[in-house]
């Protein structure tokens, strides 16, 4: 499966580390949900190949602070982090056996300087707000939802990377208020096909223009109730 990651040029020990992810992640599937994916060839295409796709897009992220929001297992910011091993990750996962997941598969992969915390991301903004260059979210609810979560943790004039499917341009639409609310400005639109015919898919850059007021985020139960 080393050829789907041919156009990185990665080394033979940053291939081996994906490739102990992989192993480590359809082990652990079978005691816990961490993914409907488990054939290897859509796990690198599906997972790991899409999670690097932010490289693809040309974005600089060397040396950056990165947050992902609702990580799961690991999915984009593990991939980002094998990449680029001076990135600086923190990841936010309310489930306590996907934390356990990660943090047993950061000591497989000998993977340091990455935080992992176990909580829902309106419970811990106020220790963190405004902190990151970049906040990232893979498949985590609406648009609408997911920017109201993920803007105050990002510092003015960084970015919040949407990953999204097909449906991205009617998602954009409905988030015009809360996009105008967050004083956040879509600046990048960047579309993919994945390897071997796998599908479209689309990589949303915001840009954070002001501080978001400190009423934001709500409650979860708020926010999915009435987004903005």
């Amino acid at each position: 499966m080393n050829s789907i990651l041919s156009d990185y040029k990665f080394s033979d020990y940053q291939l081996e580390q994906f490739s102990k992810y992989y192993q480590f992640l359809v082990e652990e599937n079978e005691k816990i949900n961490l993914t409907s994916i488990t054939d290897i060839e859509e796990v690198y295409i599906k997972h790991f190949w899409d999670s690097l796709a932010m490289q693809e897009a040309s974005q600089k992220i060397e040396n950056k602070t990165l947050c992902d929001i609702g990580s799961g297992a690991g999915f984009p910011s593990i991939p980002l982090k094998i990449a680029n091993p001076s990135l600086k990750v923190t990841i936010i996962e309310p489930t306590l056996k996907r934390v356990r997941f990660l943090q047993n598969l950061c000591d497989i992969l000998k993977i340091s300087d990455i935080k992992i915390i176990n909580a829902r991301a309106e419970d811990v903004v106020n220790d963190y707000r405004e902190n990151f260059d970049i906040v990232t979210a893979r498949a985590v609810s609406s648009l609408s939802i997911i920017l109201e979560l993920s803007i105050p943790f990002i510092k003015v004039e960084g970015s919040f990377i949407a990953y999204k499917g097909n449906s991205y341009t009617e998602e954009i639409s409905t988030a015009k208020k809360c996009m105008d609310t967050l004083e956040v400005s879509l600046e990048n639109i960047f579309k993919y096909e994945l390897p071997k015919q796998y599908g479209s898919r689309a990589l949303l850059f915001f840009t954070k223009r002001k501080p978001t007021s400190k009423k934001y985020p709500r409650r979860y139960a708020e926010i999915k109730k009435k987004p903005l």
